[in-house]
């Protein structure tokens, strides 16, 4: 330990590591009794965590001990004599706190004090520095942040030691907060359930979290809530825990929107009601009082709705103005000293746009577009002394769909968007809104952790979060599994979000697309169970919430609505496994069910009932159902005699006798060697079938086999025996008299050697966006993956993110070029799959450039089509698909080149084609590459 970073945390104590407490002894702890009330709650919990911790209790003194080894010392600048004391004494200093925000500074000090050998001083700036000092003290000594909220367990060692040295941190975004929103059904009932109602109680519990994830800001339930009129002691005790207050974005001067339903007059129309307005909003302000809040200007129409049709401009100006007057007026001071925001949400951002602006020091607020794309950023450079913030979404209700009941989003996502805004100076208010708060533990963690410190998440530390927040919850042995499965479930959730589910949204026909996502959720969701067995009975019920339920409650969901497409798709087929497929869309309806009892149930003895209450099975539109609806099915009369079918991968035709012929897709000796047919019983009673075929370079799984239900026949190439160039065999199934042929076509050829180029299959080839075999940096910018970003991998930009615009095709200019192979010349289209980024920097789109060899690149603008329809597909795909169309003159290796031309666009993949795709939701796999 003596080489360790100063006042890091360690079981080792190492050379003069200090102890917080061993040999069943826990160190003292002195405060000053009249340093802030929220220091001193800190404090107090400081010495609980310590003791479950340790397994001994450290005494809380308010006067120096006339003795002691050593001493834990807590304070702020501004009120703890002991730390001005100290600071007299030299012992500490203030450099690095004085001035500063939120700031604190541990370390540890010789002989602080007559007859006191030694202590580690908690100093901070400020009260919330100081509570900052005592939770992150907490957080690297092994006590979760989320050891209430999500029964993470303080697991007891013999001894903790703090490193030498001085240690300071600071937030770079001032204010850093959750948004509780869209929290009906679960987080209601749970609420009423626990607490009775969103009190004080309740509210503590949150002020504590955000204090221990080292946030400051709350937006508090506003679906027929109201913070300070439902509990005068909600906001009296957010103001001692030190957290802001503010309220949403259509919830101005402090007033709750249901408020308006409880005690407003009239319309709520500024210009035919605007004396009972600007009374309603008057006691807004007066009710504030002193309490720190952060007071919402502007105005929507009601029921977050639009203010009026178009861009009231002038209303609007007046109705800011007249906040103001009555800001000062309440206050007895100018308005700028009161800190303010206006939330350029959905359409206020319009007004933005059309040149409106609000007095300087108030905070501009941007958002997202509810779906996690941040819509617009000031200009880099621009400076207000309000500054710039960002309004975020884990949770939506809108349009396209609802998304609200369990964890659909990459942290590598939110990376990416709010380096963005930390990039552009959006760095007053970061704020996001969690829906119920659980389940969404794993994101506000790394939102709050990157607000505080940006420079600490580069990119290159990103795919290390993942299993670093799972060993702070479950300890380092299981982290790192741990941490892949977080990986994965957020990116199987967040390629299309579960209420966006339907039975035909992954294709059974193409790619073995809906069998390929199922197996790789039920692989997961298998693997949960695996390692939530090896860990101790103590981290069961943190594990179960955090990692086990949302795999298998989206596994199971996945599951049910691909059973429910084969069951209709059967039902057209007259397959005799119809029947059992809607028996089992039956079972896994009824399993979502047993899914949520256990966590309402079973979790930590039902502490957590109702919390997964929220409907999410059969959304017709945007809005949720009331219930969960099982997906439609069908059942048929099977007949008692049996019945052969067959059917074949690309098409959902079948064949019951010789009259139809099936085409497989194209084999190829680049990645399509092998494929499956299946042979199905259209009846009840069994039969037997055999399978040959007319040419000796295709072989077949099951020469002959009986079949109740189906039986799968795969067929493979010998490319060996195969004739060069294309050619067709036949395949005949035959039972009893019927027999029906399955036609085998094929196409062998061969890649020049030593090429790497990727090999088109049957006119397509596909790649991600980060295999580029050459990358081509630019003089200012630079090619770097994002991990796991996007619906099948990696994802690759530019950075900086505030370069200037590349040209592209010019000398020097920053691309991304790919070989690949085709076997015809002709017209190609290449589909390149995009991150769904916004026109963030509000020049007209993003843009981005191809070319295919030696032609001209093509720009393309990401955000050309603004129509409401082209954003909703964008959103609901989580991806942005865009064409263009080349002709490559010959066969054989050719070039394919990205060029760079905005910062922000993220490449995710690419496929190039000279025939329509097949269907599908993700699209064509990735191609084999020549050598592989």
């Amino acid at each position: 330990m003596s080489d360790a970073p100063a006042a890091q945390v360690s079981t080792e104590q190492g050379a003069r590591g200090f102890p917080l407490f061993e040999n069943g002894v826990a160190t003292t702890i002195l405060v000053d009794p009249d340093d802030d009330p929220g220091i001193l709650r800190a404090v107090r919990n400081l010495q609980a965590d310590l003791e479950a911790r340790g397994s001994a209790r450290p005494e809380i003194n308010t006067a120096i001990p006339k003795h002691a080894d050593n001493l834990i010392i807590v304070g702020s600048l501004a009120k703890s004599r002991w730390i001005a004391d100290l600071k007299a004494s030299g012992h500490v200093t203030d450099t690095g706190l004085s001035g500063e925000w939120e700031a604190f500074a541990q370390e540890v000090v010789e002989r602080p004090f007559d007859g006191v050998e030694r202590a580690l001083v908690i100093t901070g700036s400020d009260k919330r520095g100081t509570i900052y000092g005592v939770y992150d003290l907490l957080d690297r000594a092994g006590v979760s942040p989320w050891n209430w909220w999500a029964d993470v367990p303080i697991a007891p060692v013999d001894a903790l030691y703090v490193a030498p040295g001085r240690r300071v941190e600071k937030p770079e975004v001032k204010y850093r907060g959750i948004f509780l929103n869209d929290e009906n059904p679960a987080l209601l009932d749970w609420v009423n359930e626990t607490f009775g109602g969103f009190n004080h109680a309740f509210y503590e519990r949150v002020f504590e979290l955000l204090l221990r994830q080292k946030a400051n800001y709350l937006w508090p339930a506003m679906w027929g809530k109201a913070f300070y009129d439902d509990d005068p002691m909600n906001a009296v005790l957010a103001d001692e825990y030190g957290i802001v207050i503010g309220t949403s974005h259509h919830e101005p001067l402090g007033r709750a929107h249901v408020e308006w339903e409880r005690y407003g007059e009239g319309d709520w129309n500024y210009a035919t009601n605007k004396d009972t307005l600007q009374d309603f909003w008057r006691y807004g302000v007066e009710r504030i009082g002193d309490h720190e809040a952060i007071v919402t200007i502007g105005m929507r129409g009601d029921g977050d709705e639009a203010m009026a049709e178009g861009t009231a401009i002038d209303l609007l100006e007046e109705i800011v103005s007249d906040q103001r007057k009555i800001i000062e007026d309440v206050t007895g001071a100018p308005a700028e000293e009161t800190p303010q925001l206006w939330a350029l949400y959905k359409e206020v951002q319009d007004y933005y746009d059309k040149g409106m602006d609000a007095p300087g020091d108030v905070t501009l607020l941007f958002a997202d577009d509810n779906w996690g794309n941040i819509r617009r950023l000031p200009e880099l450079g621009s400076e207000r002394p309000g500054g710039y913030g960002v309004y975020y979404h884990f949770d939506y209700v809108g349009d396209p769909r609802n998304y609200k009941w369990i964890n659909t989003t990459q942290i590598e996502r939110v990376w990416e968007q709010m380096n963005l805004a930390d990039a552009y100076g959006a760095k007053q208010i970061w704020i996001v809104n969690v829906g119920d708060l659980k389940p969404m533990e794993f994101p506000i963690s790394f939102f709050m952790d990157m607000a505080w410190d940006p420079s600490d998440l580069p990119l290159e530390r990103l795919a290390d979060y993942p299993e670093t927040w799972a060993a702070e919850q479950f300890g380092p042995e299981h982290a790192a599994e741990i941490g892949e499965m977080l990986t994965a479930y957020t990116r199987f959730n967040a390629r299309r979000k579960p209420e966006l589910l339907e039975p035909g949204t992954y294709s059974l026909v193409n790619f073995n697309e809906a069998n390929r996502i199922v197996a790789e959720y039920e692989a997961l969701a298998e693997r949960a169970t695996s390692v939530g067995e090896q860990l101790p009975e103590s981290y069961q019920d943190a594990y179960r919430q955090l990692v086990w339920f949302p795999i298998h409650a989206a596994a199971n969901l996945y599951a049910l609505y691909v059973a429910a497409a084969k069951n209709q798709l059967y039902a057209r087929q007259g397959r005799a496994e119809t029947n059992a497929m809607a028996d089992r869309v039956d079972a896994l309806f009824e399993k979502d069910d047993e899914l949520t009892r256990i966590y309402h149930e079973d979790i930590a003895d039902g502490k957590w009932n109702h919390m997964m209450a929220q409907t999410h099975i059969g959304y017709t539109y945007w809005q949720q159902p009331e219930q969960d609806n099982k997906p439609e099915t069908v059942r048929i009369e099977v007949p008692e005699a049996a019945g052969l079918g067959v059917t074949v991968p690309g098409t959902e035709a079948i064949s019951t006798g010789s009259d139809t012929k099936l085409t497989m897709p194209l084999f190829a000796p680049y990645g399509r060697s092998v494929q499956t047919f299946d042979v199905f019983n259209r009846g009840q009673a069994p039969f037997e079938f055999a399978v040959m075929s007319d040419a000796d370079w295709v072989e077949v799984s099951a020469p002959e086999a009986e079949v109740a239900i189906q039986s799968p026949v795969t067929v493979s190439i010998d490319w060996h025996l195969a004739p060069e160039g294309r050619a067709d065999a036949t395949v005949w199934v035959t039972s009893g008299d019927v027999r029906i042929p399955v036609s085998v076509p094929t196409h062998k050829f061969s890649v020049p050697a030593g090429s790497d180029a990727f090999v088109e299959t049957d006119g397509i080839v596909s790649f991600a966006a980060s295999a580029a075999q050459t990358v081509q940096d630019g003089v200012e910018v630079t090619w770097k993956v994002i991990p796991n970003l996007g619906r099948t991998g990696d994802s690759i930009s530019v950075f900086p993110v505030t370069a200037d615009s590349q040209v592209p095709g010019a000398a020097g200019s920053p691309s991304l070029s790919y070989d690949i192979y085709v076997t015809e010349p002709g017209d190609y289209t290449v589909y390149t799959t995009l991150a769904p980024s916004l026109d963030f920097r509000g020049k007209g789109g993003l843009k981005y450039a191809v070319s295919v060899n030696d032609e001209a690149p093509q720009v393309v603008n990401i955000n050309a089509d603004t129509s409401q329809a082209a954003w909703e597909k964008t959103v609901a795909d989580y991806a942005n698909v865009q064409e263009t169309k080349h002709r490559i003159e010959a066969a054989g290796v050719q070039r394919v080149t990205l060029w760079a031309v905005d910062p922000g666009v993220v490449f995710q993949h690419v496929t190039v084609a000279r025939r329509p795709l097949p269907p599908s939701y993700l699209g064509p796999p990735p191609s084999v590459q020549a050598g592989n």
